[in-house]
């Protein structure tokens, strides 16, 4: 098809007639056969790719005792993901007691849960040879700074990050969870697709600041999302504004309300704002999250308000 094509484009002439005689083509003539060839071209091209990307695919297999997966993800990093995902599974929790929450951390390179919720050493084994999460205010945490030193580098390839982020999905007993937090690493790459394809997810929740350029990132973290067939719950807009402690001025140091402008662009919803405050960071920093460590706190508040938005929009658990 290829060599026809060419023929035609630059030949100026139509295969057409008895005995392989050419036939001159007009202009409006070559015209309709190119779109005729472009058209037939490209959905073959469409049939073949959509063929080639169905092969090799994993098949979504549920997480064992794991009811519903909420995951957090932003486009870029330093938005506040890991702050939010930690205070989201805490919010969970102190919104209703009777749930039972786990939390887990696929960002391979950076892992930040180890260090909010305040926690050290390596996973026990279960008899059955999986590694037991690590409890702390009542939330079940994996993450990968368990395996690995607190300040040694992950520096490893992209085949040694999918058999890891594997390991951390498939090598859990995290007994009976009715929501398991995911905090996704930043960006759309191999770690976010290979969660997206191998485990049924309830929802997606992304995190962003009101910056303009934050919010060029969400949303392509969005649409990755919609391509891999997740349901996006909404966007968590965070250091929406700083307060001044002495004279309580509000400033909106990234912008205001940018947040909620992507949200209408990309038919979807705020879940909630969260304040930039010096408490929040503090509290993450010490490894007491402000959910936890001032629960009546408006900080705390704000992400209660956020989890009981989220619950709000999760479909139905399975049976």
């Amino acid at each position: 098809m290829g060599a026809l094509r060419r023929l035609l484009l630059f030949g100026g002439v139509s295969l057409r007639g008895c005995g392989g005689a050419c036939t001159p083509l007009g202009g409006s003539r070559l015209l309709v056969c190119r779109r005729q060839l472009s058209g037939a071209e490209s959905e073959t091209l469409k049939q073949r790719r959509t063929q080639i990307m169905s092969r090799g695919l994993p098949k979504q297999k549920p997480i064992e005792g794991v009811k519903q997966v909420i995951v957090v993800a932003s486009g870029k990093g330093g938005v506040g993901k890991s702050t939010t995902a930690v205070n989201l599974a805490l919010a969970l929790a102190a919104n209703d007691s009777s749930k039972a929450i786990g939390l887990l951390d696929v960002d391979v390179y950076g892992p930040s849960i180890p260090k909010m919720m305040n926690l050290k050493g390596s996973p026990e084994l279960s008899q059955n040879n999986l590694m037991r999460p690590l409890l702390n205010y009542g939330i079940a945490c994996m993450s990968m700074g368990f395996l690995v030193e607190e300040t040694a580098p992950v520096v490893w390839r992209g085949l040694m990050v999918m058999s890891a982020i594997e390991k951390l999905l498939r090598q859990v007993d995290w007994g009976q969870l009715d929501y398991l937090v995911v905090d996704m690493p930043p960006g759309t790459g191999d770690v976010q697709l290979s969660v997206s394809q191998n485990i049924p997810i309830s929802g997606a929740v992304i995190v962003s600041t009101p910056q303009d350029i934050a919010l060029m990132d969400a949303r392509k973290g969005a649409e990755m999302f919609r391509k891999v067939h997740v349901p996006v719950l909404g966007l968590v807009q965070n250091m929406s504004v700083f307060q001044c402690p002495n004279c309580k001025h509000k400033t909106h140091i990234f912008g205001a309300d940018g947040a909620r402008k992507l949200a209408r662009t990309l038919d979807l919803d705020v879940l909630g704002d969260v304040p930039l405050h010096l408490n929040i960071r503090e509290a993450s920093d010490t490894g007491q999250p402000i959910v936890f460590s001032q629960p009546e706190s408006d900080e705390a508040k704000a992400y209660r308000r956020i989890a009981t938005e989220v619950v709000g929009r999760l479909p139905p658990p399975p049976e």
